[in-house]
């Protein structure tokens, strides 16, 4: 093995040992904390990124549906949009997926003779391999480099003296941050860029409760599997020992506050182990998982300005249950 080659294992068995020190803190934390909670972004294991692509299929999951007409069919107009605020950019995805949607815009890009690179950003090795086998052979001539690791630590690594870039954030990403930690969040991105970029971002809109609720609570048993799924990693990566059947998936929605929450709930009076952590769960305990916000269009410009973006357009589905803003620093 080379010198390079050593020095990269090294760095990714290093990487692999901090990333499972983080991972055992945070849960341990979020379940001896009152109330329980985990943090989603664990959900996204190999098997976890699997499930997800399943639940995309759902019929009642309408968000990709909704984002895919979007970009899909109004693909020529929102390269033209891009193009009218910035030049000479790359374009960088946040939680790229599959990557089956931002592919009709990047795809388009190249048939402009846009010069970019494509700089996919994300957590999960897994999705980036993925993304490394996949697109090149769907988009020929795309120039592609990934990065792991978390959304704005790697933000910094996509700079490039000349270029601005194109950030997308799809697939309604934005909602699963708390309403109180958005605007931080944005402002966040906000500080992250450079003048001139833009940013294209996916909504959630604000709809019928029930055509919500049913997104989240699949009849194929598929979003249950999903946060279930979390327990099971936790068990084979930090040596837990939850019974799966002992917990019950349950979503809400509040129609006043936009905000659709998953819990898994406890179905009886137990204790599980972590290690050395003994955790007690009494019957009928709610653990947080995840939230999925949704807005309204008047919410998502106000959002916009409170994190110092300008707000460009709207790009919006046939029904108005989705959209994309391109918003500008």
């Amino acid at each position: 093995m080379s010198i390079h080659l050593q020095e990269e294992h090294y760095t990714r068995l290093k990487n692999r040992k901090t990333a499972r020190l983080e991972f055992y803190t945070d849960v341990v934390s979020g379940l001896t904390a009152s109330p329980k909670a985990l943090k989603s972004k664990y959900f996204y294991d190999a098997e976890g990124d699997a499930l997800f692509q399943r639940i995309m299929q759902c019929p009642e999951y309408y968000l990709t549906d909704c984002e895919l007409e979007i970009l899909s069919h109004q693909t020529d107009a929102i390269a033209s949009a891009i193009q009218a605020s910035t030049d000479a950019f790359n374009v960088v995805e946040l939680g790229p997926g599959d990557a089956s949607k931002s592919s009709y815009l990047l795809k388009e890009l190249l048939n402009r003779d846009v010069d970019y690179t494509y700089m996919p950003i994300d957590i999960s090795h897994n999705v980036l391999s993925l993304l490394q086998t996949t697109l090149p052979e769907q988009l020929p001539g795309l120039r592609m480099q990934g990065f792991e690791g978390d959304y704005l630590e790697m933000l910094k690594e996509t700079e490039q003296k000349g270029r601005r870039r194109l950030v997308m954030f799809m697939g309604s990403s934005i909602g699963n941050v708390p309403p109180q930690g958005a605007v931080a969040f944005c402002r966040e991105l906000y500080n992250h860029l450079l003048p001139g970029d833009v940013m294209l971002i996916g909504f959630d809109l604000k709809k019928n409760p029930m055509v919500i609720l049913d997104a989240y609570n699949d009849s194929q048993g598929i979003t249950r599997a999903f946060n279930l799924n979390l327990l099971k990693r936790i068990n084979r990566e930090l040596g837990g020992d939850f019974n799966l059947d002992h917990f019950a998936h349950y979503p809400t929605y509040d129609p006043h506050t936009g905000s659709c929450k998953s819990y898994l709930v406890s179905r009886r009076q137990q204790q599980v182990h972590i290690g050395p952590n003994a955790i007690r769960f009494a019957e009928g305990e709610p653990v947080f998982m995840e939230i999925s916000q949704k807005y309204s269009l008047e919410e998502i410009d106000n959002l916009a300005v409170e994190s110092g973006f300008v707000p460009l357009q709207h790009f919006v589905d046939s029904k108005r249950w989705f959209v994309d803003v391109l918003w500008q620093r």
